[in-house]
């Protein structure tokens, strides 16, 4: 091999720059090495090593979070997605991972590719996905740059998604002028297996093949990694190559080949290839055991001619796995792959020691340790700055009496149905494919939560994912418990036991101290919450780099700690949000606060953006959900919907929509008649009790030290609120229905 090879020529401090390693780093390479790298062992760090892959300025604080829970299989990190015993001999994998700078420069293949990657995550353990959902957050839709992020990237989650045969269950949208740039997209998915039969991201043996399945490498998504580790800046569609292409169909196949290869016994271990490509997968499924490979580069099925070995170590192409067979097993392997009509190629063995050492045309070219890659080995681990940024004691001056109560209610109310965070997302939601397979049971039954059928028992999963990037942004600590409580909320409503949680924290620059406060108080929300709920953390996700880099000046997103949280119910408790009877009973469980902070209310109509979090009381919130529980369990309710986007106003409209009911409901005389009907004080759900258990109703909730009290009665159609008629269900439901895709025209 010529030493003119790009693999093998030195590599230089400008290099390791260039390619996003610090100074300090690339001295610390040499040390591990023991000698100066080359360019292609340089790159496989810089990619190893950058924040997408190691969690190096993370890390630190994710150690934090509860990870320990009496139904969990797998604690965080342990394997490629969470794993929860849900009994009858069953599990569920689940996780959520963001795509989010590949979308903010392709939004098509950005968010295809997160869709394919996340659901690899969970048919590489051997579990079968059932079911898909996305948080998603754009910038102002008055631009026409966020309408064309938006329609790309709901496009490509639907193409992929639709096309790959698992539906999409549930999902949320939330736009603000802070993602105009740079979108999220956070992509869930959840499996079935049965309990002892999944695999593991694993390598042993010595002297075991190693095989590369799937699509062939191409150039697709060359330092990935790295470009997910930087700043967007206007310069950022320079990395276009850094954005992978994905192939649906191919998945489909792939994930047969391998949910069929998982029932033999010729897998020591099985790894997804996603960030930084063979590089990572060959390195992590080798340090858990301490073992290394040899791998072959030559051997490896590429779609171009002349690539380098550095390019087909760090290749990002979609549809692609890192396969460790047991000797003696290979033509197993070979066969079920030829039979889906996929690659199945050796292209290496394990070996003893714990090196790598990766070969092109005959010679080596790189040799690198694999513990010194990964997390908890050699990659760096680092301590950053944080600092209370000065908007926050700004937020905490914010006083209610200084907004005036508008004089027309119903004016703010119909502008409330129309803003985007509030309106229907069915524009969006009809792109998805929801009833592929037979899994959902939430398509006739509205609910807080998605419902899916676990086949084979009686039992069904309550999914959903949850955040208000607002309320985070105004108290990082007390948004991140909003939002892991509202995920709990929500599956209770649906009569649902939450479980454990999964969660994607985007934020901006972590060496930019103000945001890297914003990150480190939402991990100590989190846990706060996440203990209280007995919602163990199962892994995720840690995004940074979300913001503009315009003029100089950083301007971050709104941080956004999505949570995505799984409970389990039995199939005949399912609850739903819609009012059924015309006299039905209102009760609003939890206590009306004279409050309107951080409310969309308040933030659109008033144009008010400083104000802190809305009220919320972790203690409170428990006893509300189990009062919801016990109401539910004893059947003496027909609905129930939580009370959130847009206040007691929005919940009650999306209760009467579905059936075309309505509402007459009295407002509080003690509390301010916006802040009643558009505030968005936390822990309050909205039930209707037919007559019949009214008295059953209140005998419950004497149980429970939580306030609870009468709103009103369901109508066939009016609203009416203290005597005012606010006209009928049927001029909310066209505004509310219609508004997003009239900005959208």
């Amino acid at each position: 091999m010529s030493k003119n090879t790009p693999d093998i020529s030195p590599a230089t401090e400008e290099m390791a720059l260039q390619l996003g390693l610090t100074k300090e780093e690339f001295q610390t390479v040499k040390k591990i090495l023991g000698r100066d790298p080359n360019f292609c062992e340089v790159s496989i760090y810089s990619a190893m090593w950058s924040e997408h892959c190691s969690y190096k300025n993370s890390i630190k604080w994710l150690k934090t979070l509860p990870k320990k829970g009496e139904h969990l299989l797998a604690e965080a990190g342990e394997e490629n997605a969470g794993l929860v015993d849900i009994g009858d001999g069953l599990a569920c994998a689940f996780k959520i991972e963001s795509h989010n700078h590949p979308s903010a420069i392709e939004p098509y293949q950005g968010a295809a590719t997160g869709v394919g990657g996340i659901n690899r995550d969970i048919f590489t353990m051997g579990a079968r996905p059932i079911a898909q959902m996305n948080s998603l957050r754009f910038g102002n839709l008055d631009e026409e740059k966020t309408k064309w992020l938006l329609k790309g990237v709901v496009k490509g989650i639907g193409n992929y998604g639709n096309s790959f045969g698992v539906p999409v269950v549930a999902g949320e949208t939330f736009f603000d002028d802070s993602f105009n740039t740079n979108p999220l997209v956070n992509a869930f998915s959840a499996g079935i297996v049965k309990v002892g039969e999944t695999l593991s991201a694993t390598s042993y043996g010595t002297g075991n093949p190693v095989y590369i399945v799937g699509s062939a490498t191409g150039k697709d998504g060359i330092h990935g990694a790295s470009f997910a580790s930087k700043d967007i800046t206007d310069a950022s569609t320079d990395d276009l190559p850094s954005v992978q292409v994905g192939d649906p169909f191919q998945e489909k196949l792939l994930l047969e080949a391998t949910l069929e290869l998982a029932k033999t016994d010729a897998v020591v271990g099985m790894q997804d290839m996603g960030a930084a490509g063979i590089t990572c997968s060959t390195s992590e499924m080798s340090a858990t055991n301490g073992f290394g490979m040899d791998i072959d580069l030559d051997k490896v099925p590429t779609r171009q001619e002349g690539m380098h070995g550095f390019e087909i170590l760090l290749s990002e192409s979609q549809e692609r796995m890192l396969v460790v067979v047991k000797r003696g097993k290979e033509k197993t392997v070979e066969d079920i792959f030829e039979k889906w009509d996929l690659n199945a190629k050796q292209i290496g063995e394990v070996t003893e020691g714990g090196i790598l050492n990766f070969s092109k045309n005959g010679e080596i070219i790189a040799t690198v340790p694999a513990e010194s890659l990964v997390l908890g080995g050699g990659a760096p681990v680092y301590d950053r700055e944080y600092a209370e940024p000065a908007y926050f004691k700004e937020n905490q001056k914010f006083k209610i009496e200084n907004i005036e109560v508008p004089k027309y209610l119903k004016k703010v109310a119909l502008f409330l149905c129309s803003e985007p965070n509030i309106a229907s997302k069915r524009w969006i939601m009809r792109q998805y494919d929801s009833m592929v397979g037979t899994a959902n049971m939430s398509t006739n039954k509205p609910g807080d939560a998605a419902v899916v059928n676990i086949k084979g028992t009686e039992k069904a999963l309550a999914m959903t994912v949850d955040c208000n990037s607002r309320y985070v942004q105004a108290d990082p600590d007390k948004g991140t418990q909003i939002a892991v409580a509202e995920a709990a909320r929500n599956i209770v409503c649906v009569g649902g036991e939450p479980q454990a949680v999964t969660n994607c924290c985007n934020f901006g620059n972590p060496y930019n101290p103000e945001s890297y406060w914003q990150f480190v108080n939402a991990i100590k929300g989190m846990s706060k919450a996440c203990l209280a709920f007995n919602t163990p953390v199962t892994g995720g996700n840690v995004s940074f780099y979300n913001q503009t880099v315009s003029g100089g000046k950083e301007v971050p997103v709104f941080p956004t700690p999505t949570i995505g949280m799984i409970g389990l119910l039995p199939k005949e408790r399912q609850m739903t949000l819609d009012f059924k009877k015309e006299s039905d009973i209102i009760y609003l469980i939890g206590e009306n606060q004279n409050d309107i902070a951080s409310s969309e209310y308040l933030a659109k109509y008033h144009g008010v953006t400083a104000s802190p979090a809305p009220y919320f009381d972790l203690e409170t919130e428990q006893e509300v959900q189990e009062a919801v529980k016990k109401v539910i369990s004893e059947g003496v309710i027909t609905s129930a919907h939580d009370c959130a986007d847009g206040g007691l106003f929005i919940t009650l409209l999306e209760s009467s929509m579905p059936r075309h009911k309505g509402f007459t409901i009295s407002s509080d005389p003690l509390i301010r008649k916006d802040a009643f009907l558009f505030g968005e004080a936390q822990s309050r759900v909205v039930v209707s009790v037919p007559g019949v258990f009214h008295e059953q109703f209140m005998e419950e909730m004497t149980h429970f030290e939580v306030d609870y009290s009468l709103l009103g009665y369901v109508t066939n159609g009016a609203i009416e609120i203290d005597g005012e008629s606010f006209g009928n269900i049927d001029d909310f439901a066209e505004v509310y229905d219609t508004a997003l895709e009239k900005r959208l025209k």
